[in-house]
């Protein structure tokens, strides 16, 4: 750390002034900040034993799109142009006017902050025009919903931002971020990336607790093909790791699906659907899939001449053989299918009307 030098004695060795007083008083204040940075952070001994911590009575979470969005920091990820922006214009109308996310899910009315960082106030208003056409005939107001398309980063003045418009509701609910890198702070040279990614969510994370609001940070994922939902995340794993819910949208051969998991809401994996602007619910992704699966091996059966096996049908659908195998005995039961002999399978034929 720099000395600081007798407050009598000149500047340098040439020269024979001493420092003036409001030089002096300057130096000295940098040099107490300076000092102050290098001191480790005073942490408050928040110590308590299991017996008392028992006793307390906390009031319960408050679930913003309930099944979804709970009260904290939640990392929306998703490919980019996938429709994460349009899912955050549904929450928010939702949330702000006390109507259905994704057409199915009712929220209880509140106040609303999109910070919409990709986007102009025309494309705005283009967007909310699309999901609220006839905003007026149906009389829906939207004055508990405020956009912002600028805002500081995180570490220079967001969280001042956000409390600002907090103080100004009256029933602050939801803060949607779109973008994460809008307000991401820049990761400093030789800085581990993990805590890095961590340390930048954090803040958000305080926050959402503190004020009992949910936060959603909206984010990309990345182009590599990931086993577990959440590693497909951009960035390191500190950015979900620092979050309390994550959920990832995500399309492939086998459909659209909105997945969660967190600390407070259980795992989800809901099949959704996009069409001109809107999110919707069709089911569970497991249950929507093996409606899909079915629908598959019945058309197949019925364009065939002669009962299939499930080698053949796996091959004619697409599907895995264990999956066609498993669904078969399943659809045999219900009836949707027969088993004229051993091994094989078909539609059964409906008998002609008298």
């Amino acid at each position: 750390m720099t000395a600081i030098p007798k407050l009598d004695t000149p500047r340098a060795a040439n020269d024979s002034k001493p420092m003036p007083p409001t030089e002096r008083a300057e130096f000295i204040a940098m040099i107490q900040r300076e000092a102050a940075l290098r001191r480790p952070a005073v942490i408050d001994d928040d110590s308590i034993d299991a017996e008392t911590l028992l006793g307390m009575e906390f009031p319960p979470l408050e679930y913003v799109i309930p099944g979804y969005v709970v009260e904290g920091l939640t990392v929306l990820a998703g490919k980019p142009k996938l429709g994460k922006s349009w899912w955050a214009y549904d929450a928010s109308i939702a949330v702000a006017t006390g109507g259905k996310a994704m057409g199915a899910v009712e929220c209880e009315q509140g106040d609303v902050l999109y910070l919409a960082l990709e986007d102009n106030r025309r494309r705005v208003q283009d967007r909310i025009l699309t999901l609220c056409p006839a905003r007026k005939v149906q009389g829906i107001k939207l004055d508990r919903l405020t956009i912002r398309n600028s805002t500081h980063r995180i570490d220079n003045g967001l969280l001042v931002e956000l409390d600002k418009w907090r103080l100004s509701c009256e029933r602050p609910r939801l803060i949607i971020i779109d973008v994460f890198l809008k307000v991401r702070p820049p990761r400093k040279k030789g800085e581990d990336p993990y805590s890095a990614d961590y340390d930048a969510v954090t803040p958000l994370q305080r926050y959402a607790s503190e004020h009992r609001l949910a936060v959603v940070l909206v984010t990309h994922t990345r182009k590599m093909l990931a086993d577990d939902p959440l590693e497909a995340v951009s960035g390191t794993n500190g950015v979900t790791g620092a979050a309390d819910a994550v959920l990832v949208l995500n399309r492939d051969t086998k459909g659209t699906t909105l997945y969660g998991r967190g600390r407070d809401i259980e795992e989800i994996e809901t099949a959704m659907r996009f069409d001109n602007g809107r999110w919707s619910i069709l089911g569970e992704a497991d249950e929507v899939r093996k409606s899909d699966e079915r629908r598959k091996i019945v058309t197949v059966l019925k364009e065939s001449e002669s009962p299939l096996g499930p080698k053949a049908i796996a091959d004619l659908t697409g599907m895995k053989a264990a999956n066609v195998r498993r669904l078969l005995g399943k659809m045999v039961k219900s009836g949707e299918i027969s088993q004229p002999e051993v091994g094989f399978y078909s539609v059964p034929f409906s008998k002609p009307s008298s």
